[in-house]
């Protein structure tokens, strides 16, 4: 047996299983042609990132419409780093939005597929079998630096003034070990970590093909990167590279952070004797200020952690429709062209990505979600705003919960037709946009506009009241409201008042916002006839009566 056989059966003597079971255990996927396998791989180590959900949202579009798999593993081998119940927080966000995975991490403790578990730290015999086919293969040894040791390693090549620094080359000092000197190590339970011998060469270059950027020139990997800690974990490198190949996954989509790592990666996969995967380096979401662009940051903008956007009622179908927005260029001109089609039927593309970074716009996404809210019926809408009211605003939910029917007639009012209302962006708002129409909410607000008097609203309204008939039509309802007008000394014609303004005391538009602001409060509001028919006449007459008290006082 020579040197190398030996030393894997001594580093890892219980490992009995071979990279050709782990093949035969994880067999390629039945899948079309061009199917792309995806996965989002995020650490328990804090709340989901708005960027988070950008990049899953492009994972699960790339393999939805390529007909392949998208799936959801969670990397948690950075346990310093991991908050309690760290996994939770990341599938809710997920949940929240509606971005649901086809196979991976379903909750605590509970997944779904055949290429598990989803979660790293289970997955350590998978390691542990490659790493010893390494060893085995002299591509792998073990390295007995201290922390100390490694901190002169460092100190000495900045004064040397290395262009590359690390454990690489001559600086490796335990590459070349010899087995004799490895074994008496071990066996003294001196503590190793287990590193890569790397095959690199420091003049040479490659290339590889980002998805989104096109080719790319990067040095090869010299360093002998450590593959697993001194508590046999792996390093994310490693686990990466070893969970990809065996999980099936064909595109790795990121952050364009991680290009730098590439030639580690890349080394990594031919080392172990895996096809590389094809990358996708997707630039960050990025926030105007000051003139200038910068990352959103986790401690500078709320927006940038999705619960943001729970709390303040975004949509689900908006927060995704916005991002579709920034994910692919072309994606606004697809919507105006497909105005009811769902979003994983828009034709999405790597190459519609932008390689400098989209720029999250706030106010912009609140377009975008009033576009989303104003195509949905009312009975959506009425759901939507029980289900946030009742975790955020249990004042709000007690009231609006007593007539689930009365609040699907509220907020049916002008929806629907060519130009439905737009006056609605996010759950947080409904509270005031329907205010009006809850007894429990209303306050009277009789301020009229500069042209008209207290004496002049309770004329019009003591006429109105006369001719009100709440099984008039809309068509009947705004006939009689014209026909006040010249009695009154008003023009039911705008444009002649606009011709010949002191002729007249006002126009028709006058006498309706007298009656709006008695039975609502507001001058500004949806269809009138609507809202009077929605409110019933027992407390559209009490209404305007008590606005008549109010002006003859």
């Amino acid at each position: 047996m020579d040197d190398n056989l030996k030393l894997a059966e001594l580093l890892f003597p219980d490992v009995t299983e071979t990279v050709d079971d782990l093949e035969r255990r994880f067999p390629p996927r039945s899948l079309p042609q061009d199917a792309k396998v995806t996965r989002f791989a995020p650490s328990p180590t804090g709340f989901l990132h708005i960027g988070g959900l950008f990049s899953a949202f492009v994972d699960v579009l790339a393999a939805k419409s390529s007909g392949g798999i998208s799936f959801l593993r969670i990397e948690d081998t950075d346990k310093k780093r991991e908050i309690a119940d760290g996994v939770s927080g990341i599938i809710e966000g997920f949940r929240a939005f509606g971005v649901g995975f086809d196979e991976g991490v379903t909750g605590f403790d509970t997944e779904t597929g055949d290429y598990g578990p989803y979660v790293q730290s289970r997955r350590a015999s998978i390691y542990h079998v490659v790493a010893k086919k390494l060893v085995q293969e002299g591509l792998a040894y073990p390295c007995f630096c201290t922390e100390d040791e490694l901190s002169a390693l460092r100190e000495k090549q900045e004064a040397a003034g290395t262009l590359i620094k690390g454990y690489f080359g001559e600086w490796a000092t335990c590459r070349n070990l010899t087995f004799a000197e490895q074994e008496a190590r071990i066996k003294s339970g001196t503590p190793y970590v287990l590193r890569l011998r790397s095959s690199g060469d420091g003049t040479r270059k490659f290339t590889f093909d980002d998805q989104i950027r096109g080719k790319i020139e990067m040095p090869e990997n010299i360093t002998d990167a450590v593959l697993l800690k001194t508590d046999g974990i792996p390093t994310y490198h490693f686990a990466h590279a070893c969970d990809d190949h065996f999980m099936r996954v064909t595109h790795v989509i990121r952050g364009d952070e991680w290009i730098a790592s590439v030639p580690l990666h890349i080394a990594l996969f031919r080392a172990c004797g895996f096809r590389p995967v094809k990358y996708v380096h997707v630039a960050p979401v990025m926030k105007e200020e000051n003139g200038g662009k910068r990352k959103l940051s986790k401690r500078k903008d709320p927006e940038a952690a999705v619960s943001y956007f729970v709390e303040e009622g975004f949509p689900k179908e908006a927060v995704l429709e916005y991002l579709l927005t920034l994910i692919n260029s072309n994606f606004e001109d697809w919507r105006r062209a497909n105005p009811a089609a769902s979003l994983f039927d828009f034709p999405f593309s790597f190459k519609k990505m932008s390689q400098s970074g989209a720029l999250f716009d706030l106010v912009k996404m609140q377009d975008v979600s009033k576009n989303v809210v104003s195509r949905m019926d009312g009975a959506t809408v009425a759901q939507y705003t029980l289900e946030w009211a009742r975790q955020y605003d249990p004042d709000f939910y007690a009231v609006i919960s007593a007539d689930t029917d009365y609040l699907r007639q509220v907020l049916s009012i002008d929806r629907g037709g060519a130009k439905p209302r737009k006056d609605i962006a996010v759950w947080s708002q409904v509270k005031d946009s329907v205010s009006y129409l809850f007894d429990a909410l209303y306050t009277p607000d009789y301020t009229l506009p500069d042209n008209l008097s207290k004496a002049d609203a309770a004329q019009i309204l003591c006429a109105w009241d006369a001719v009100y008939d709440p099984a008039d039509d809309k068509d009947e309802w705004f006939r009689k409201i014209k026909g006040l007008c010249e009695p009154l000394g008003y023009t039911p014609n705008v444009k002649e008042y606009k011709k010949n303004p002191d002729a007249y005391r006002g126009h028709v538009g006058d006498v309706s916002t007298v009656i709006r602001v008695a039975t609502t409060g507001r001058r500004n509001t949806p269809d009138l006839h609507a809202i009077h028919s929605v409110l019933g006449e027992e407390k559209v007459r009490a209404r305007v009566a008590d606005a008549i008290a109010y002006y003859e006082q």
